[in-house]
């Protein structure tokens, strides 16, 4: 091995030779009788790996990598998602670079330019997918526009057309004015801003009387078709039934009464505007108002409602409807208001409740069958409380919009004759045999949301709806390992699509992770500057390349030097390259169950340090074996009985961890046994023990037993330095050079589970960890020996003795041991406990009492001046209030630390001074 470790060579090493060799392949192991299957959920093919997915799919790869080594025949699903919108936007801002739009170009040939934009550029995802070694089989890599996939989403369309579960009609939508589409609620981000409250006067028809009403938005008065009111208010039950003058208009609109209308709530009265507001479309439906839409497509005033503010956009519309409105004396008062705005995630532009033809799933016959899969536990979420959210949305649920007006997408499978008679078909030419010979017929220019052919992805990507062998294999899959921003976009959807389509569950475990946040608790996003770029991680960024990342693209010039500022605070140096194996490992412990996962860059450096004690441990252990021959059946010492007993308990721990999807807890169980028992105990237990002729050829054995079960443990969560190991342990038992990543996942021996080996391990420990101890608290040198005296042990001490004084000897540099009797005075000694058996360490000679009694007085001053300072800046009123809450913690933390450190040295001056 080479002495030090590099990553990056042994990364290009196998990421080459796993797939030259086709070892991530579903077809491998085709005689197994169980089957694995994991849907990768599908990135949008325009993006790059961000944290989250990094996140994901390093559980994702854990996972398949460990069904696989158990011998299952595993299929890791992977693809990418056509995502219409994001995709179009792209292609579309390339055209205006040339002066042109979609529209001069034609349907036909913007849908073939984004298809050559993908085959150019559309796989950044699954380079960067290899680089982080995930081993999905990329031999059944899918598309959601691919031809299966679009065929699939076809059938479904056409079969719930035909059962009436979709149908086209006028409804409220989420409208991006710029996009000029119906957009999902997860391409909504609702933004605190502030705004105003506008209170308008409404005259009570024919009397002296008025209404007067709060609202965010002015414009859409226009739109009014009622004034509501609590039934129970007394303020204005003598109105109900009569009519209020909408202002600025020549209609009458009716005051009513419902219990939507919160009383407490400014004046107790509000105004409903059906065609642009969601709740005021409940109310109006409940009340047979009209719905009077007023804008256009682009959120101009349209001209159906008042021709003063025909064609002027909405906000210019607004100014002059509150200006009209104080000429006329309607205007009671203005407030400052703050309120969550709606944006496009895209446009950023202000989304507007529209009115518009569209289509829709009739969602309520599909969503009892998907809450009972959950009810009955045929599916279960993980953790379970996630299952709370799934059960409230869906019962809850309303009809699904389906439509986009965009071009880039599965083309929604229905034609129209001039009357306006609707024939969904697979094809024009079955739609006109619907239709009848001589009927012109024009296909609707939407597309499917995203979201619909995603829904199919568990059963579409193996070939449904034939009954393909792949189907039949793996569907049901296993498990979905996804984030839970998206239960009810995307889950709760292939929950129900799988069911209605398949007959059985997409899924059988539903893995909801956190969200990746920065160190400091916020949410990873460009316009914060804080994004972490995984990759950067693995290879590492120079601080000047780290600057122009995070702050391209950026127009405020203020923002951008506070990220600048920001970001050569914590990254001074910019970002060394760490590795895959260490970023893969840090994402592993980070795979709890909490909701918020805070992403700290210290913890891939100690990692990546992690990878490197591995590395030198492996080279010591096939050092000292090279050339040897190793005797499998050679007697073994305690210490080798000792870790094949840790080693077991090992693996019932991490196959535990592994089914309660707990891989933070199965990382951690590794990384304490390799750290601690393998590493820091048995490695320096075996160079005595291999020092021995009647130990040495059993330590060697189990060396090479433990390191390469060590490394096939490992190699799901970090594969390449597991791999690069285990081919080097293969040259020393001579093995033949196969990969490890097909190797058999090891097996718990419960008969090499030893209760007794253990006891007495953990007496040697102890009683070498003593003498560290009373060297640390009495400032002796580690290299100097000792003479210890011990009293009141029993006979297994005395047995412990007998056995481990020669490793007592090397590990705690002990130059003798003399036993004394219950009546024998020690000399002036610092003391120690093993049970209960006393230590004696003789300070005659050792320590100078003054010197060192001085020594501990000083630093405890110090201590206590930084007590002082800790103390003063919490005590601080305006620091508490002023200063973030992660920065208050740090302050108290430093403070518990100097506490705690004061507390020991004062022990050990304690102890001294009693000498």
């Amino acid at each position: 091995m080479e002495k030090t470790y590099n990553p990056e060579q042994i990364e290009a090493k196998f990421s080459l030779l796993w797939e030259d060799k086709n070892l991530f392949s579903s077809n491998s192991n085709t005689t197994s009788k169980n089957a694995y299957c994991i849907m990768l959920p599908p990135p949008n093919v325009t993006g790059s790996l961000h944290m989250g997915h990094a996140f994901q799919h390093t559980i994702m790869d854990i996972l398949t990598r460990y069904h696989r080594a158990n011998g299952e025949q595993t299929l890791w699903q992977p693809g990418t998602d056509h995502a219409g919108i994001a995709t179009q936007m792209v292609v579309e801002r390339q055209l205006a670079t040339q002066d042109m739009t979609r529209h001069e170009l034609g349907r036909e040939k913007f849908t073939q330019k984004i298809w050559d934009w993908k085959a150019q550029s559309g796989d950044t995802i699954t380079s960067q997918m290899r680089r982080l070694g995930f081993s999905v089989d990329w031999e059944k890599n899918r598309f959601t526009m691919d031809n299966g996939l679009s065929n699939a989403v076809k059938k479904v369309f056409i079969q719930l057309f035909k059962e009436g579960l979709i149908y086209r009609g006028k409804r409220l939508v989420n409208w991006d004015p710029i996009l000029h589409t119906a957009v999902s609620d997860l391409e909504v981000i609702n933004t605190e801003e502030q705004s105003s409250l506008w209170y308008i006067r409404y005259p009570v028809t024919n009397t002296n009387e008025v209404m007067i009403i709060a609202t965010t938005r002015p414009e859409t008065m226009l739109g009014d078709s009622a004034i509501a009111v609590h039934p129970n208010d007394k303020r204005y039950t003598h109105l109900i039934g009569k009519t209020v003058d909408l202002p600025l208009t020549n209609r009458k609109i009716p005051i009513i009464k419902d219990d939507y209308v919160d009383m407490k709530f400014s004046t107790g009265c509000v105004k409903i505007t059906p065609a642009h507001d969601f709740n005021d479309y409940e109310v109006g439906f409940r009340h047979n108002l009209d719905v009077i839409n007023i804008l256009t497509d682009d959120a101009k005033i349209n001209n159906g409602v008042n021709s003063a503010y025909t064609d002027m956009d909405r906000f210019k519309a607004r100014k002059q409807i509150i200006q009209d409105l104080d000429n006329q004396g309607l205007l009671e008062k203005i407030e400052p208001h703050k309120l969550m705005i709606p944006r496009g995630d895209r446009t950023n532009a202000i989304i507007e409740p529209y009115l518009t033809d569209q289509w829709f799933v009739k969602i309520k016959p599909l969503v009892q069958p998907a809450i009972d899969a959950v009810k009955n536990r045929d599916i279960r979420f993980i953790p379970e409380n996630w299952s709370k959210t799934y059960f409230n949305w869906m019962n809850n649920i309303q009809d699904w919009c389906i439509s986009r007006q965009i071009w880039w997408g599965h083309r929604i499978p229905a034609w129209y004759d001039e009357k306006g008679n609707i024939f969904v078909a697979d094809s024009l030419k079955q739609a006109q045999e619907q239709a009848g010979e001589g009927i012109t017929l024009i296909q609707d220019k939407d597309v499917l949301d995203t979201w619909f052919s995603s829904a199919l992805w568990p059963f579409s990507t193996l070939g449904w709806p034939e009954k393909t062998p792949d189907l039949s294999r793996f569907y049901p899959t296993n498990v979905l390992v996804t984030g839970f921003d998206i239960i009810f976009f995307w889950v709760a959807r292939m929950i129900m699509f799988g069911l209605k389509f398949t007959g059985e569950v997409p899924f059988k475990d539903i893995y909801i992770t956190g969200l990746i946040k920065d160190g400091q608790g916020q949410k990873m996003s460009k316009s914060k500057g804080n994004v972490l770029d995984p990759i950067d991680l693995i290879n590492g960024i120079t601080l000047k390349n780290l600057l122009e990342k995070r702050t391209q693209g950026l127009m405020q010039i203020k923002m951008a030097e506070k990220i600048k500022k920001q970001t050569r605070k914590e990254f001074a140096n910019g970002i060394p390259a760490f590795g895959t194996d260490a970023l893969r490992f840090t994402f592993a412990t980070l795979a709890s169950f909490s909701c918020d996962i805070k992403f700290d860059i210290k913890r891939v450096e100690g990692y990546r340090n992690f990878c490197n004690k591995l590395w030198n441990a492996s080279r010591f252990v096939l050092m000292n074996l090279k050339g040897k021959t190793i005797d499998t059946n050679a007697q073994l010492s305690t210490a080798d009985e000792w870790i094949l007993s840790r080693l077991q308990n090992t693996k019932i721990n991490v196959e535990k961890h592994l089914s309660d999807y707990r891989i933070d807890l199965m990382s951690q169980t590794l990384y304490e046994f390799i750290w601690h028992d393998y590493c820091d105990w048995y490695l320096e237990l075996s160079k005595s023990l291999l020092q021995n002729n009647k130990t040495k050829t059993g330590t060697q054995a189990i060396l090479i037993k433990v390191l390469s079960e060590i490394v096939t443990l490992l190699h799901p969560i970090i594969p390449f330095i597991t791999e690069e190991i285990f081919e080097q342990c293969n040259v020393i038992t001579g093995h033949d050079n196969t990969s490890l990543i097909i190797q058999p996942y090891p097996k718990i021996i419960n008969n090499l589970i030893s209760a007794k080996a253990e006891a007495e391990m953990k007496w040697l420990q102890t009683f070498i960890l003593r003498i560290r101890q009373i060297r640390g608290e009495m400032n002796i040198s580690p290299l100097k020996w000792l003479p210890c005296f011990v009293q009141s042990f029993n006979s297994k001490d005395e047995q412990y003795l007998t056995n481990n004084i020669n490793i007592l000897n090397s590990l705690a540099k002990i130059e003798s041991i003399n036993k004394l009797t219950t009546t024998e005075q020690a000399p002036e000694s610092a003391t120690a406990l093993v049970n209960d058996m006393k230590i004696f360490i003789p300070l005659a000679g050792l320590i100078d009492k003054s010197q060192e009694i001085t020594r501990l007085n000083k630093e405890i001053k110090k201590l206590k001046k930084m007590k002082s300072q800790f103390k003063s800046k919490l005590d601080n009123e305006k620091f508490i209030k002023g200063a973030p809450k992660t920065i208050i913690n740090i302050e108290k933390e430093r403070l518990a630390t100097t506490l705690s450190a004061i507390h020991d040295l004062n022990n050990q001056l304690n102890k001294i001074s009693s000498l």
